[in-house]
């Protein structure tokens, strides 16, 4: 089965392109991922979408697509969803800590994401120097959570067929729309979860918003530290909530202006043996949490008990 019929709609650049629907791209998708197409169509999948830009419709039939390969996950208490693709490059990568720190606050926390980047230090190898667990399937995520620890599932565990779609970029040496489609999935099937989902250039922003109100997700909505789902530790980003899908304005928490009064004594290098040791050195009480890492532990803990407030008893029990 070919895609050309798709790529014709997409691949007339920037300006000639034409999106396609939601349920196009659902089944553009899902030949992409199930590899019922060539080589050469996924890189021009790739490269189009990459020149024209995701529409909302293109991402929520993409999502859907994802969502339908993804193991099944079907956690008993409220969860939030971390996921991490982009790893460190010049700051420590902190989103283990802020995992540790939802754990503390009794938080059940998954976090996925690629197991290794090259020139990057990714939250796997972090998990990796602090002993924490890796998941190889959902019982192994099961009981990391009845342990009361954060899990970490390479994506090439949770969705195999994304993750063949991300290895394109070793090929092309770009990121396709299975890089965004990844930092928004929300593989839980019941209960309540929360997902993070990051940006890092502002106009993704707007589009992202928009996206979170068409599928009605439950969300934190923030500009992430080198595309990684956590604040800055050095100022504290806008933290926006979503609530099926829309702006709860009194869960979010604006930005806070410039830099901080007292910044915090971050390590030099941002290796994972390096960031393990400043990362436990928190989590014991050593050292402080930056300020901006514990108002997004507290912005997540009100949202969280805010949606799970809201469930009917059935709901909570089923």
């Amino acid at each position: 089965m070919s895609i050309a019929k798709y790529i014709r709609e997409i691949g007339r650049g920037k300006e000639g392109a034409r999106s396609l629907t939601q349920a196009q791209a659902y089944e553009l998708f899902s030949m992409v991922l199930d590899g019922h197409v060539t080589d050469l169509e996924v890189g021009a999948f790739a490269l189009a979408m990459r020149i024209k830009g995701e529409s909302v419709d293109e991402l929520a039939g993409f999502l859907e697509a994802t969502h339908e390969r993804c193991i099944a996950l079907r956690p008993e208490r409220p969860t939030v969803v971390l996921p991490s693709y982009n790893g460190a490059r010049k700051l420590p990568n902190l989103t283990a800590l802020l995992a540790l720190l939802l754990t503390q606050e009794g938080v059940q926390v998954l976090v996925h994401g690629l197991a290794t980047d090259p020139g990057r230090v990714t939250t796997a190898e972090i998990f990796a120097n602090l002993g924490l667990p890796v998941a190889r399937d959902a019982a192994d995520i099961d009981t990391a959570w009845s342990r009361r620890e954060p899990v970490f599932i390479r994506t090439d565990t949770l969705c195999p067929p994304l993750a063949r779609l991300l290895e394109v970029r070793r090929v092309v040496g770009l990121r396709n729309s299975g890089h965004t489609i990844a930092k928004l999935l929300a593989p839980c099937r019941t209960g309540v979860s929360l997902r993070v989902v990051n940006y890092t250039h502002p106009e993704y922003a707007t589009l992202l918003a928009q996206f979170m109100g068409h599928i009605g997700a439950n969300a934190m909505l923030l500009r992430g530290t080198e595309g990684e789902p956590v604040a800055d530790p050095r100022r504290t980003p806008k933290l926006d909530i979503y609530r099926a899908g829309i702006h709860d304005t009194a869960l979010s928490r604006a930005a806070h202006d410039g830099v901080l009064t007292e910044l915090p004594l971050l390590p030099r290098s941002c290796d994972a043996a390096t960031t393990a040791l400043y990362i436990q050195s928190v989590i014991s009480g050593e050292k402080p949490a930056p300020a901006p890492l514990a108002a997004q532990v507290e912005c997540l803990v009100r949202a969280l008990a805010a949606m799970d407030h809201h469930r009917t008893p059935h709901e909570r029990t089923a």
